[in-house]
């Protein structure tokens, strides 16, 4: 079982720009990340990390809530979900993808503040069509 996950260089460098705009830390914004992901219909794209991501301890990421991402993963795949294939890699495929979805919407926002208002306004509607 692994314990560690690396990200690319990219996500790293985004994380940082991210928590320096948001004053998050990267395992919130990576949470972040992670549900903004698994919102997406589409898997994500298995990704490589490299000597210059960032690395995180697994119960960082998850802490005692790492049976329920194991568990959003896994709906989101539609099938059973090996512990080698969930972490590092599906987690780290959502961590990318959701990371890069989160600075878009940072992005799109333009601040930190209207950020959460678009962030709740999107929760709330994907509850509606639930």
């Amino acid at each position: 079982m692994n314990f560690r996950l690396k990200t690319n260089t990219q996500t790293a460098e985004t994380l940082k720009v991210l928590q320096n705009s948001t004053g998050l830390t990267p395992n919130i914004l990576s949470r972040i990340g992670i549900s903004l992901s698994v919102q997406q219909p589409d898997q994500p794209e298995l990704v490589d990390s490299d000597k210059n991501g960032l690395e995180f301890n697994r119960n960082t990421l998850t802490g005692d809530h790492d049976y329920f991402y194991k568990s959003l993963i896994r709906q989101h795949a539609k099938q059973e979900i090996s512990e080698e294939s969930y972490f590092p890699g599906l987690f780290n495929a959502h961590l990318t993808r959701g990371v890069k979805i989160l600075n878009e919407e940072y992005k799109h926002s333009g601040n930190f503040s209207k950020l959460l208002m678009n962030l709740i306004k999107t929760s709330e509607e994907n509850l509606k069509g639930v």
